[in-house]
């Protein structure tokens, strides 16, 4: 009798330290899912960062530009006269 509680003592101990086991491992896959969301996130933010940087710096670029092709053709137009 008392080998067979030992013995059912010792499975039942297996069996939680395996279903133990287990929960760690589908931790360790959603922790991992996480991080990979979590990173993928972070990047498409920077993405996002750099075009509207980009955008907002070409706008200006684009302004000041067009600001000193007319200041040229101002000054082109006064020579001529």
């Amino acid at each position: 009798m008392m080998k067979l509680k030992n013995t059912a003592w010792l499975i039942a101990s297996l069996l939680v330290l395996a279903g133990c086991d287990q929960a760690e491992k589908s931790a360790q896959q959603l922790l991992g899912q996480a991080a990979e969301s979590a990173k993928q996130a972070i990047d498409d933010t920077h993405k996002a960062a750099e075009q509207a940087l980009s955008d907002a710096t070409g706008n200006l670029i684009g302004k000041k530009e067009a600001t000193e092709q007319d200041s040229e053709k101002s000054e082109s137009s006064s020579q001529e006269i």
